[in-house]
């Protein structure tokens, strides 16, 4: 199915400024001169075409939970049986292969850093295999909110950590993180499953954007579907002393949509990561190259690991069961 150029706009758009409303397809079409159930159409269309993952929330880091960058060195053999136990475990919510003697990368999310462990430790048990277990340290920009008519911009959100959601709003926080129905009046429905009014529902998720808690309350885009098939992870090794200003320095170059910092392992001693989607292997390239010469990262140890297959790719759950969508962020 093709999706039009107005659809990608509406997508592109609705990343960050989706209206908290009561009748948001409604604001939508106000804004942009259109009407609401072609807006509502739009997104359905774009939904069925797989361009379209949810349109919900995206928490900042430390809102509700914990997770864990992990790898293995997999015989490449047995590859699909290492996958496919990766895969049952469910916190996972990102499996990919990348190319390197670590080929199997996945990411664990889980209501606390134990319980994330806990999991790393399950999957090792299964496959029979080593892991590196690589918990984040620091944020420099965690959002796949990007431009999708110029792949070269990048996102807007740094990577603050946020402020925790209450425990009395967790119900809220997982119909947020599974995404709105495409109806009329979607919010109405979370009221009346939550038991309270619409207006409490909006009015939490707009102090959860304000405090911090959400990155993001909008469309999430399958990026894969719509073109940017060039996943590149860089890696690099920084000295701890320069760590900081060469993480936020990869946040804000042009085509970097992730930036973070990790904690090293004897086996793998880099520090820093960062991520490159485009369309192409040689844009992908190009990006990381300038990306690394800005930053002043070049002259440092580091690799770029592209993917080749996605064995799983769903949004972090921190507060609902896991479901088959589609946030990026391994």
């Amino acid at each position: 199915m093709t999706i039009l150029p107005n659809d990608i706009a509406l997508l592109s758009d609705c990343q960050h400024e989706f209206p908290l409303a009561a009748r948001p397809f409604r604001a939508i079409a106000r804004r942009t001169g259109s009407t609401e159930q072609a807006v509502l159409e739009s997104f359905r269309t774009q939904r069925a075409a797989g361009a379209l993952s949810r349109i919900g929330a995206v928490w900042a880091r430390g809102a509700g939970g914990a997770g864990a960058l992990c790898a293995m060195r997999v015989p490449r053999e047995d590859l699909e049986r290492v996958a496919a136990i990766v895969n049952a475990e469910g916190g996972v919510n990102h499996n990919y292969e990348r190319e390197h003697a670590w080929n199997l990368w996945y990411v664990i999310t889980g209501t606390s850093s134990s319980q994330v462990r806990e999991a790393a430790l399950r999957i090792e048990d299964a496959a029979g295999l080593d892991c590196l277990f690589l918990p984040m340290v620091r944020a420099y920009r965690v959002d796949l909110g990007f431009d999708l008519l110029d792949a070269a911009s990048h996102s807007r959100d740094a990577g603050a950590d946020g402020t925790p959601v209450d425990e009395a709003d967790r119900p809220l926080a997982a119909l947020a993180e599974r995404g709105l129905s495409l109806v009329e009046r979607p919010f109405d429905l979370w009221a009346a499953e939550l038991g309270t009014g619409t207006e409490s529902v909006l009015a939490t998720l707009d102090r959860w954007k304000s405090q911090g808690t959400l990155r993001r309350f909008g469309v999430v885009v399958r990026h894969h579907d719509l073109g940017y098939s060039a996943n590149a992870m860089t890696v690099v090794q920084a000295p701890p002393s320069r760590a900081d200003a060469i993480g936020a320095a990869l946040a804000a170059q042009p085509g970097v949509t992730l930036a973070y910092q990790r904690i090293t392992d004897a086996r793998w001693p880099y520090n820093l990561y960062f991520m490159v989607h485009a369309r192409v292997r040689g844009e992908a390239e190009e990006r990381v190259a300038q990306a690394l010469e800005a930053a002043g990262a070049t002259p440092l140890p580091h690799e770029t690991l592209f993917s080749l297959r996605r064995f799983k790719q769903t949004g972090g759950r921190y507060f609902s069961q896991q479901r088959d969508d589609c946030e990026v962020a391994s």
